[in-house]
C-alpha cells in the first residue's frame, strides 16, 4: 500500500485515478480548492484535503504533503488569462517540485501533453502559448530535479471510456485522441512500475495493453 497525493484532485482525470488508486488499496489524497468539489472526490474512494495550489507557499505545499510518497501533478488554470496559466501551470507546479524534494516525497508523476517542450511549436499570438510555455518550463525544471518523474503526454483529452489500450510515441500532428480514463490507467501504472522513472511517456489510445506498451 502506497501513499500517493493528488494536485488538481477534482479534474476528471483526477478522478478517474483516485478512484482507480483506492480501488488497489492505496492510501490517496486529493488536493482541491473548493469545499464543494469534496464530496466528489471522496466518493472515490480518496480522501479530500483543502489547498489553494495558487497562492500556496513551497512551505505550504511541502506541510500538505508531509507523509506522502508520491504525488501526481494534475492541476491546471483551464485557460483564462495568461497570467493565472503561468501562476498555476508554471509557477505553482514548480512550487510542488520543491516541496516534494523539501517532504521527502521521492516519486512525482506529471500529466503534461502530447508535443510539449521547449520546442512546442505554438506561436506568441495563439492562446494556448501561455500553457505550452508553462507547461514547457515545468516539464524541464522537473527534470533537472532529483525527484524520481515520469512525465505522461497524453493526446488531446476525451471522455472516452478507459481501454486501457494505448499508442506510444504517436506523431505530434496525428489527431488521435487520448481518453481522460486512460491517462488515469497509464499514470497507476508508472506509479507501480519504478523502471519508468526519468522517462518522458507520449501516448494516445491505440491497440497495445498499458503494460505492454510500457514495456516496449
Amino acid at each position: 500500500m502506497t501513499r500517493i497525493a493528488i494536485i488538481g484532485g477534482h479534474g476528471k482525470v483526477a478522478l478517474h485515478l483516485s478512484k482507480l488508486l483506492a480501488s488497489e488499496g492505496h492510501t490517496v489524497t486529493s488536493f482541491i480548492r473548493k469545499p464543494e468539489q469534496a464530496s466528489d472526490v471522496e466518493a472515490t474512494g480518496a480522501t479530500a484535503a483543502m489547498l489553494d495550489i495558487e497562492n500556496a507557499s513551497t512551505q505550504d505545499i511541502a506541510h500538505a504533503l508531509n507523509g506522502q510518497e508520491a504525488l501526481v501533478w494534475s492541476a491546471g488554470a483551464g485557460g483564462g488569462s495568461a497570467e493565472r496559466t503561468y501562476a498555476v501551470d508554471r509557477d505553482a507546479a514548480i512550487r510542488s517540485m520543491e516541496a516534494s524534494l523539501a517532504a521527502g516525497v521521492k516519486r512525482y508523476v506529471m500529466v503534461s501533453y502530447l508535443g510539449a517542450g521547449p520546442d512546442h511549436g505554438v506561436p506568441e499570438d495563439n492562446s494556448f502559448f501561455s500553457y505550452a510555455e508553462s507547461k514547457a518550463e515545468a516539464d524541464e525544471f522537473l527534470k533537472g530535479t532529483a525527484l524520481s518523474w515520469t512525465i505522461l503526454g497524453p493526446g488531446s483529452l476525451t471522455d472516452g471510456p478507459s481501454t486501457g489500450l494505448i499508442e506510444l510515441n504517436p506523431s505530434k500532428d496525428a489527431d488521435n485522441g487520448t481518453s481522460r480514463a486512460n491517462v488515469a490507467v497509464v499514470a497507476a501504472a508508472v506509479l507501480a512500475s519504478p523502471d519508468t522513472a526519468r522517462r518522458t511517456i507520449e501516448f494516445v489510445d491505440g491497440t497495445h495493453t498499458v503494460q505492454e506498451a510500457l514495456n516496449s
